[in-house]
C-alpha cells in the first residue's frame, strides 16, 4: 500500500522540481478572516495574492494545507466525503496558466504516481453569461491524450470555483473563475438510484475527483458583472485522501492507511449498524483531534458549535454500531495524532451529551421531534438522521411551526419582547434593531474577532447590546467604533435578507447569537460588506434610515463581558 506521506512527497518534489516554492500551512482556523470559520482550502489566505499583490515567495507556490469543510458533514458516510482533510495545492501568480498546469497536473498522475491514463477523466466549463465556454481546455486535455468521450462539460454549479460559490453569490472583489477537474474511474457497476447514465459527477461512487485547476481570472463587481484580473492565475487542489485511494485503487477512501489504525478498532468493536456508522466515527474524531488541537472547544457558537455537533454526530453513530466511543476514544486519538488534551476535551463533550443521548434514543417516534428538543435539548438534525435509519423523515415545517408557537407563547408571557430583544416592532425600535447589526460588526473590526454578541435589549428609547471583551471600551475605542458606525449609516448600504441553510450561512462566516436556535433554513441580513448575521427580527430597508448613533454609556457586567448603551442623535 502507498500511504498518505510518500505521495504528499512526491507532489512537492515534483512542483519544487519545476521552480516552485513550498510554503507553509494557514493555521485551520484563520485569525483574521471574519468571512470564513474554517481554512477550506489553500487558496484562502492567498486571496491578497491573487488579485495581484506580489508574494514574497515568487510566482510559483506548492504546499500541503490542512482543510475542513462544514457543509459536507451531511454527506459523510459514503465512500468518499471527509469533513477534514489535506489538500495538496499549487498556484501560479500570473506566471503560467492552463497549459502548463493541465500538463504538469497530467504528468503527475500518470508518470510519478502511476495511474492508468484509461482511468483517467475530465471536466471543464461550459460557459455562463459573460464567460465563454471554455473549448481551450478541452483541446489541452485531448492533446495530452484525453479522448473527446471521457470530456464531459458542466455549468456553474460544478465548474466554476470561488470561496463563495457561483458568480451570483460572490461578493464584490471575490475572485473566481472556471476550472477543470480530474475523476479517477474505479469501474464498480452503476447504480441506476443515482441516475439511468453514470458519468463523472454521478453520486453512484464509481468516479472519484482527484484534482480541480481553478483558472482565477475573474473578479466580481460592485455591479454584479465579471471582470478579468490583471493577471491570470492557477489556483490547484488535490485531496491527498482522495489521490491515496486512486493509486491503491480502492474506491473507499476510509480505506488508506490515514485510517487504518483507527478504523481496526471501530470495526473489531462493531456489535451493529453499518459501514457508514464507522465511517462518520472516522471522520468526526479525527476531525474533532485538528480542530481541538487549533484552539477550537466545543460551545454553542461559531467554530465550537461545529466541533460539538461533531462530537454528538460520533455519539449517535457509535450508538447505532453497538460501540462504547468513550472506552475506545484514547486509542483512537492516537490513531491520528498523539493528543492527550484532544481525547480529554471530546471525552468531557461526550460526557455531557450522554444523558441527553440515552433520553432521546428511547423518545423517538414516541414524542414530537420538537418536545425532544425543547424538554431534553435533544438537536433536531440529529433526531432527522435517526428517523431516517429506520426510513422516515423529520417533518421540519411541523417542527418550525410548533417552534414558532412556543415563541410566540414566550412572547406574550415576557411583557411582550419580541426577537433579537425588542420591546416592541415600532420604526425607532426596528432602526436600533438595525443599528446593533453595524455596532456588533464595529466592534468586531475595532476590538476583534473575539467579539461575540451576549445579549441585546432594545426599546423605542435605546439599545443595549452586551458582547465578549476583556475590559471596558477606552475613549479612543468608543469614538472609533461610534465613526465607523455613523460611516456607515451615511453609506446608506442596502440592508438585504437572504434565506438559506444554517450551515452554509455560517460556513460563509455569517454570525449568530445561539445558532443552535436558528431552524435548518434560516434568515441571513447582510449590510454591505461590514454585516452578515442570522437574525429573525425586523430591520430598515437601508442604514441611511436609522440616522446617527451615539454611544451614551458602557458598563462591565461579568468576567470578559461588557455592555453598552446607545441612542440615536
Amino acid at each position: 500500500m502507498i500511504t498518505a506521506n510518500e505521495i504528499r512527497q512526491k507532489y512537492l518534489d515534483f512542483f519544487v522540481a519545476r521552480g516552485h516554492k513550498i510554503i507553509p500551512p494557514a493555521p485551520l482556523v484563520l485569525e483574521n478572516d471574519p468571512t470564513t470559520l474554517f481554512t477550506s482550502s489553500g487558496m484562502q489566505p492567498l486571496v491578497p495574492y491573487l488579485l495581484g499583490q506580489p508574494h514574497p515567495s515568487g510566482k510559483g507556490l506548492v504546499n500541503s494545507q490542512p482543510s475542513f469543510r462544514a457543509q459536507d458533514i451531511e454527506e459523510v458516510g459514503d465512500n468518499r466525503h471527509t469533513t477534514f482533510f489535506e489538500m495538496l495545492g499549487n498556484w501560479s501568480l500570473g506566471d503560467y496558466f492552463k497549459e502548463d498546469q493541465l500538463s504538469w497536473f497530467y504528468e503527475f498522475l500518470t508518470r510519478e504516481l502511476k495511474l492508468p491514463a484509461e482511468k483517467l477523466y475530465v471536466s471543464v466549463f461550459e460557459g455562463y453569461e459573460s464567460v465563454p465556454k471554455d473549448v481551450e481546455t478541452a483541446q489541452i486535455w485531448k492533446k495530452l491524450g484525453i479522448p473527446e468521450n471521457r470530456i464531459f462539460y458542466y455549468g456553474v454549479d460544478k465548474n466554476w470555483w470561488s470561496r463563495s460559490g457561483t458568480p451570483d453569490q460572490m461578493p464584490a472583489g471575490e475572485p473566481g473563475g472556471p476550472d477543470s477537474e480530474v475523476f479517477y474511474d474505479f469501474g464498480t457497476k452503476h447504480n441506476p438510484k443515482y441516475g439511468k447514465e453514470c458519468h463523472p459527477n454521478c453520486e453512484c461512487g464509481r468516479f472519484l475527483e482527484i484534482g480541480n485547476s481553478v483558472f482565477m481570472q475573474y473578479k466580481k463587481e460592485a455591479d454584479g458583472s465579471l471582470s478579468e484580473l490583471p493577471k491570470k492565475n492557477v489556483d490547484f487542489g488535490g485531496g491527498l485522501e482522495r489521490l491515496t485511494a486512486a493509486v491503491n485503487n480502492d474506491p473507499d477512501v476510509f480505506n488508506i492507511d490515514v485510517f487504518m489504525e483507527a478504523k481496526k478498532i471501530l470495526v473489531d468493536a462493531q456489535t451493529g449498524g453499518e459501514i457508514k456508522n464507522i465511517r462518520v466515527i472516522l471522520d468526526h474524531i479525527r476531525a474533532a483531534v485538528f480542530l481541538i488541537d487549533a484552539g477550537v472547544i466545543p460551545s454553542n457558537k461559531m467554530q465550537g458549535y461545529v466541533l460539538r455537533r461533531l462530537i454528538r454526530r460520533s455519539a449517535v453513530h457509535a450508538r447505532l454500531a453497538g460501540i462504547r466511543l468513550a472506552n475506545l476514544l484514547p486509542n483512537l486519538v492516537k490513531g491520528f495524532r498523539d493528543s492527550q488534551n484532544s481525547s480529554e476535551i471530546i471525552l468531557a463533550e461526550l460526557s455531557k451529551f450522554e444523558e441527553t443521548l440515552e433520553k432521546g434514543m428511547k423518545l423517538i417516534g414516541k414524542v414530537s421531534s420538537f418536545d425532544l428538543y425543547q424538554t431534553y435539548g435533544f438537536p433536531p438534525e440529529i433526531t432527522d438522521e435517526l428517523l431516517e435509519q429506520k426510513g422516515e423523515k423529520l417533518d421540519w415545517a411541523e417542527f418550525e411551526k410548533q417552534k414558532q408557537a412556543h415563541q410566540d407563547l414566550s412572547r406574550i408571557s415576557s411583557k411582550g419582547m419580541f426577537k433579537g430583544g425588542l420591546q416592541d416592532q415600532s420604526e425607532k425600535t426596528t432602526k436600533y434593531h438595525t443599528a446593533t447589526h453595524l455596532l456588533h460588526a464595529a466592534l468586531r473590526q475595532v476590538l476583534g474577532n473575539h467579539v461575540q454578541q451576549k445579549g441585546s435589549n432594545i426599546t423605542a428609547e435605546r439599545l443595549r447590546f452586551d458582547f465578549s471583551h476583556p475590559k471596558k471600551l477606552s475613549a479612543e475605542e468608543i469614538n472609533t467604533i461610534e465613526k465607523l458606525v455613523n460611516q456607515k449609516v451615511e453609506e446608506d448600504l442596502k440592508v438585504e435578507k437572504l434565506e438559506m441553510d444554517k450551515d452554509k450561512a455560517l460556513t460563509m462566516g455569517a454570525l449568530a447569537f445561539f445558532p443552535e436556535k436558528y431552524p435548518a433554513k434560516t434568515s441571513v441580513y447582510k449590510i454591505g460588506e461590514i454585516s452578515l448575521e442570522l437574525c429573525g427580527g425586523p430591520h430598515v430597508q437601508s442604514t441611511g434610515e436609522i440616522g446617527r448613533i451615539k454611544l451614551t454609556r458602557q458598563e462591565q457586567i461579568g468576567a470578559g463581558i461588557q455592555r453598552v448603551y446607545a441612542q440615536l442623535e
